[in-house]
């Protein structure tokens, strides 16, 4: 394989340039569309006006290139690749000896790097202004809605208790209301607390019923809670502290998306969620897509590539690209199937979430080698 790195560098810069100017014209477009059902859901709100939509739109703005960006390295590597084999520049390095896997190099690692980028860069910013958007959301354009409405009016938390029992759990339920100001409480309140404190093999220790909790830092503080023993005898009515690791926005965030969470912090909140008793499937599988991202975005270049090298003189390129743009679309449908199925259970979530990006890669490496070897 003869390796030039003029060719290269020359043949990554066109990629490039391709793919930034495709991203955002796509990121513009998905944008607007956005940005018109906004508007359209705002014109039912009175006291909304014209800059709670543009706002929601433009905080939106990094999550929808952050989903757009494996869509426009095809497209830019297609539009890249066809135009090198319209002007006859890659079938003369060709006919001069060089190797279509040598100046390919240069644009597969600008596909890695983008996507290592998108992961460890783009993501916290993304998830940071998506959560934000989500709120706004939430707040002026959504009816009821909202941590009760999920949860079907009670919300119900899973923790460990070690008070009673080495490897205790408490499950605790109430209605959620935030809480009020000026009262020297935490930012989290439930109202119609029933805690139930079981030993490791489930069996009752304990339950606890009080009219309100709140979450303080480190711990729930349940007012004129009683206390019901196994004899199940009620105590007096006093003030009790429940030891937690949970914080009102590790609460909240359970019941977001996973996206409005960063790639940096998804980690630490899995293992807190799973401590919990909550399910954090959804959460590990946004972690492994986007461990996979880079990967994904190499897959596509070299898609690019195999379905746009193609000379004019042998006909059907209107065909080699459609089939291009038709095999990145198909593999998007897998992706989304796959991770259904992982949510699901029915998929392991590595499977789940790296399947679709293994196959896409085999699929352009087979493009390339019978393009390049027969």
């Amino acid at each position: 394989m003869t390796f030039t790195p003029t060719l290269t560098l020359y043949v990554a810069r066109g990629f490039l340039a391709a793919t930034i100017i495709m991203l955002a014209a796509l990121t513009g477009l998905v944008a607007l569309f956005d940005f018109i059902e906004l508007l359209r859901r705002a014109a039912t709100r009175p006291n909304v006006g014209f800059d709670i939509p543009a706002t929601i739109a433009a905080l939106r703005l990094p999550f929808v290139a952050l989903q757009i960006l494996p869509f426009a390295i095809l497209l830019g590597g297609i539009v890249a690749f066809w135009r090198l084999t319209r002007s006859s520049e890659l079938i003369v390095a060709r006919a001069a000896g060089v190797s279509a896997w040598g100046f390919l190099t240069g644009p597969a690692l600008v596909a890695l790097l983008l996507g290592a980028i998108a992961v460890t860069g783009i993501s916290p910013l993304s998830s940071m202004m998506l959560a934000r958007a989500e709120r706004m959301d939430q707040t002026f354009l959504r009816t009821g809605g909202g941590m009760s409405s999920l949860a079907g009016g009670r919300l119900w938390l899973r923790q460990g208790d070690r008070e009673l029992d080495p490897q205790g759990v408490a499950i605790l339920t109430g209605r959620p209301a935030a809480a009020r100001p000026g009262t020297g409480r935490g930012p989290f309140e439930l109202q119609g607390v029933t805690v139930w404190r079981l030993s490791a093999g489930d069996r009752p220790l304990a339950r606890i019923e009080a009219p309100t909790a709140h979450l303080a830092p480190g711990r729930w503080v349940l007012e004129n809670a009683v206390t019901f023993g196994e004899d199940r005898r009620p105590s007096a009515p006093a003030t009790i502290e429940l030891p937690t690791e949970l914080t009102a926005n590790r609460i909240e965030d359970s019941f977001a998306s996973p996206e409005t969470l960063s790639f940096w912090s998804l980690p630490d909140f899995i293992a807190v969620l799973e401590e919990a008793g909550f399910s954090a499937v959804r959460h590990r599988i946004q972690f492994q897509s986007l461990l996979s991202m880079p990967i994904l975005a190499l897959s596509m270049a070299l898609l690019a590539a195999g379905f746009s090298m193609r000379h004019n003189r042998r006909g059907g390129v209107a065909q080699m690209i459609a089939g291009g743009v038709a095999a990145g679309f198909a593999l998007f449908v897998v992706d989304r199937i796959s991770n259904e199925f992982g949510e699901a259970g029915s998929l392991p979530v590595p499977l789940a979430a790296w399947a679709p990006t293994v196959a896409g890669l085999l699929l352009a490496l087979a493009l390339l080698l019978h393009l390049e070897d027969g």
